[in-house]
């Protein structure tokens, strides 16, 4: 399970696919060369949203497979609801299955207009992103015949 999740694009597909929640847009990653399976490791992504360009460079802060990954952003982020952020993924054996769970802790832009709409749509940006992430993975193991439980904060 933690070297799926370990995989960025397979976290990041709710992102790197054209959706509603991204107003039909789509981002594309970019990693450097161990692509985000070392601590330090650095990626990030890009792409554009109504013609506005986003972007976000990101870095592994912690790795403890076979259970725990958390990276953060670095620098200032391009991004039009939520600022910084610190987010991750744990990975807690159960009896019969695991347990996935995803999280997300972050700051509201630092400026206006921004700020004003992460005040409206952050947390549900949030809980959406966090979401999509637990049940995209577990829809992937129950493919796999894998028993498993997401959950996000």
């Amino acid at each position: 399970m933690f070297a799926y999740l370990d995989d960025h694009r397979h976290l990041g597909t709710h992102m790197s696919a054209s959706s509603w929640m991204m107003l039909g847009s789509k981002m594309d990653y970019d990693f450097d060369a161990h692509e985000a399976r070392l601590v330090g490791s650095k990626f990030g992504f890009h792409g554009k949203i109504l013609g506005i360009a986003l972007s976000a460079e990101q870095v592994v802060t912690i790795r403890v497979p076979p259970r725990l990954k958390v990276w953060e952003i670095i620098g200032v982020p391009n991004l039009w609801v939520i600022g910084r952020y610190r987010m991750g993924f744990e990975i807690v054996p159960e009896s019969s299955s695991c347990r996935l769970r995803v999280f997300i802790d972050y700051d509201l832009p630092q400026t206006a207009p921004a700020r004003w709409l992460g005040l409206i749509f952050a947390d549900v940006y949030a809980r959406w992103c966090t979401d999509r992430m637990a049940k995209d993975a577990a829809a992937y193991f129950e493919k796999t015949g894998a028993q498993t439980v997401a959950s996000t904060s």
